[in-house]
Order: structure tokens, then C-alpha cells, then sequence
């Protein structure tokens, strides 16, 4: 049985989820507009899955990252004949990301990340306040 968890394991576990939510949004913005010959080829964006974890020995609750996943958003199909990626219909399939949700997921993700880092910032001045009183 490990240690109990505390401000900081809590912080570190919300700060590197967060970390995991911001790669995958900048992998969907990265694969944003490309282009796959057939449907199962296309790039389809990725979506972290977040689990509770609670610590029984202090009865605080943390989170992990349970899996992170391919969304089920279907491609779009686009007739372009001229392109090299083209099937026999002239289909080719554009990747289903949405560049606003991905950037609002980014935001998001960013300021969580940075009220764990204020919290972490906070705590410590306190405990460093609290040392001097001594």
C-alpha cells in the first residue's frame, strides 16, 4: 500500500491529464484537411478517457488517463477525380475534425493546466509562510 496522496500527487495527476488533452487536440489540428484514398484510411480525431481514482487512505479523489480512443465521427466524402488519392469514383475522404472544438478543447485544457499550477504555486507560499513562523 503506497503512501497518501497529497496536494502536489493530486495537482501532478490533473496537470499530466490535462498535458494528454492538449497533445490530442494537437494532433486532431495537426491532421486537420488531410486526405485518405478510402474511409477506413482517414485520419479520425483522437479523445482522451478520463477515470476517477480515489485514495482510500485520504479519501481524496484524482484522476487518470483510462485509454485514449478514436472518435467514431465519420469522414467526409469529397469528389475530387484529380486527386492522386482518388478511388474509382473519384472519392476521396477528408479527415472529421473540426478545428473550433479542437482549439476550444486545447483553451480549456490550457487554463486547467494553469489553475493546477496557481494551486501549486499557492501551496507552496503557504507552506514557506508557515515554515517562518516557526
Amino acid at each position: 500500500m503506497g503512501a497518501p496522496m497529497s496536494l502536489f500527487d493530486l495537482a501532478q495527476r490533473g496537470m499530466s491529464s490535462q498535458m494528454v488533452r492538449m497533445n490530442a487536440a494537437a494532433s486532431n489540428l495537426a491532421n486537420a484537411g488531410s486526405v485518405a484514398g478510402s474511409a477506413d484510411k482517414a485520419y479520425r480525431p483522437l479523445r482522451p478517457v478520463f477515470a476517477e481514482e480515489l485514495d482510500a487512505a485520504t479519501g481524496l479523489s484524482s484522476v487518470r488517463v483510462d485509454a485514449v480512443r478514436r472518435s467514431d465521427a465519420a469522414p467526409v466524402k469529397h469528389y475530387d477525380p484529380d486527386h492522386p488519392l482518388a478511388d474509382a469514383e473519384g472519392n476521396v475522404w477528408l479527415s472529421a475534425v473540426d478545428e473550433n472544438e479542437e482549439m476550444v478543447e486545447m483553451l480549456e485544457a490550457s487554463r486547467q493546466y494553469q489553475n493546477l499550477l496557481e494551486a501549486l504555486t499557492t501551496a507552496k507560499q503557504l507552506m514557506l509562510e508557515t515554515m517562518r513562523m516557526k
